[in-house]
C-alpha cells in the first residue's frame, strides 16, 4: 500500500506527522497533489480547545485549505485532467435536502467534506469536484487560492449584511476573516470601521483601506469609539463580531444605530450563552443574524475576486513552512504577527 505524509489530529495540542495510506480516485473524484496549505483560524481553535465534532481517540488529517496539481482523476471526471491546477472549497451541498431546496445550502444536512489539506495527497469527492473545484490561472499562486475557503465564508456574511455603498460597517476583529470583510465590504462601497488589539491587524486593515483603526487597549470603551467614529454619533448601519467571543458579540447590539444590523460572525466555545436588552432589540428595532459557512455561488464569487487580483498576496500570507513544521506554522499563526500562514505540502 503507498503511503504519504500527513499531519495526524489527535486532540487538543496533539498534531504529529505521520505515513497515512495514499488515497485514491473513486467514480466522479479527483486526488491533488498538494502544493500549498494554509492556516486557518478555525485550524487554530480546533488545536486549542477541540471541535464540537471531534470524536475522542478518533484521529485524522488536520487542515482545510490546499491547491496544487491533479494527480489522478476517477471514472467520469470531464472537467479536469491529471497536471491541472487545481483548487477546491473544503464542502458541497446535497442540493436534495429541505435546507437546499429553501436556498440554504450553507445549512445543508448531508453536506459533502474534504479535510485532510495538511497532507502530500488529498481526495476530492465528487460533489465538491462537480461544485467548488476550480482551475488556477497561471498569474494566481496556489497558496492564494488555498484561501478560497475562508474568503467565501467572509464574502458571504458580508452579502447577507446587506450591507450597501456608504453604509457604516464595524468589524470587530481583524483576523483573517475580519480582514477579508473589510476588503469586501470595502468593494461594496462602505466606510469601514475596524477594531482590534494587535497593531500589525490594525495595519493590515489600514493597508486593506479600512477608515478607521481603533486598538481597543487604547480607549476606555470599544463601543464608544465605534459609536464616535459614526455620524452623528449614531452607531454602525452594521456591525459584525469576528472575534467568537460572547461579550462582543454582546457589544455588537450596543454598536448599531437603530434600525441597524447585527451580524455573529465569529463562532464561540460550544455552550456560550449572550444577553440582550429586551428594549434596545425591540424598541431600536435591530436585526441580528447568524451566518454559518457558505455557498457555491459565493465560492465561485470569492475565487473571482482572488484571480481579478482583489486580494494581495503580500498582506494575507506571510511566512512558509515544510509540511513537517505544521505545528509550528499554526503557532506562528496564533501569535498575530501575520494573517497566515502557508504550509508547503512538497517540501
Amino acid at each position: 500500500m503507498k503511503t504519504m505524509k500527513a499531519i495526524m489530529y489527535y486532540g487538543p495540542g496533539k498534531l504529529t506527522v505521520e505515513e497515512a495510506p495514499m488515497p485514491q480516485a473513486g467514480p466522479g473524484e479527483i486526488i491533488i497533489k498538494n502544493i500549498s496549505a494554509t492556516t486557518c483560524g478555525t485550524d487554530l481553535k480546533r488545536y486549542k480547545r477541540g471541535y464540537r465534532n471531534d470524536k475522542p481517540g478518533q484521529a485524522d488529517i488536520f487542515g482545510h485549505e490546499s491547491a496544487g496539481v491533479v494527480y489522478e482523476v476517477g471514472e467520469g471526471v470531464t472537467k479536469f485532467k491529471v497536471g491541472d491546477r487545481v483548487v477546491s472549497h473544503n464542502t458541497a451541498p446535497c442540493n436534495h435536502c429541505y435546507w437546499c431546496k429553501q436556498g440554504q445550502p450553507s445549512l445543508c444536512e448531508n453536506k459533502v467534506s474534504a479535510s485532510g489539506a495538511w497532507a502530500e495527497y488529498r481526495k476530492i469527492p465528487a460533489a465538491i469536484v462537480s461544485q467548488n473545484t476550480f482551475i488556477i490561472p497561471q498569474h494566481v499562486s496556489y497558496r492564494l487560492a488555498s484561501i478560497v475557503e475562508p474568503l467565501s465564508c467572509a464574502v458571504y456574511n458580508i452579502n447577507e449584511s446587506g450591507v450597501k455603498i456608504m453604509d457604516v460597517v464595524a468589524i470587530n476583529g481583524a483576523g483573517p476573516l475580519g480582514l477579508m470583510q473589510v476588503k469586501t465590504a470595502k468593494l461594496r462601497g462602505a466606510y469601514v470601521i475596524v477594531c482590534d488589539a494587535v497593531p500589525f491587524r490594525l495595519d493590515c486593515a489600514k493597508a486593506l483601506g479600512a477608515d478607521v483603526c481603533i486598538n481597543i487597549n487604547d480607549v476606555e470603551s470599544q463601543v464608544d469609539a465605534v459609536r464616535e467614529a459614526t455620524p452623528y454619533g449614531r452607531g454602525a448601519d452594521i456591525a459584525i463580531d469576528c472575534t467568537g467571543l460572547p461579550q462582543v458579540w454582546e457589544m455588537n447590539m450596543d454598536m448599531v444605530r437603530k434600525g441597524g444590523t447585527v451580524m455573529e460572525f465569529g463562532g464561540c466555545k460550544g455552550g456560550s450563552t449572550v444577553t440582550f436588552n429586551c428594549d434596545r432589540l425591540h424598541y431600536s428595532q435591530i436585526t441580528i443574524k447568524g451566518v454559518f459557512h457558505t455557498t457555491p455561488q459565493v465560492v465561485a464569487q470569492s475565487f473571482d475576486m482572488i484571480c481579478r487580483g482583489e486580494i494581495p498576496e503580500e498582506i494575507f500570507i506571510g511566512k512558509s513552512f515544510p509540511l513537517a513544521e505544521a505545528e509550528a506554522a499554526l503557532l506562528s499563526h496564533a501569535t498575530g504577527e501575520v494573517v497566515k500562514n502557508e504550509i508547503r505540502c512538497d517540501q
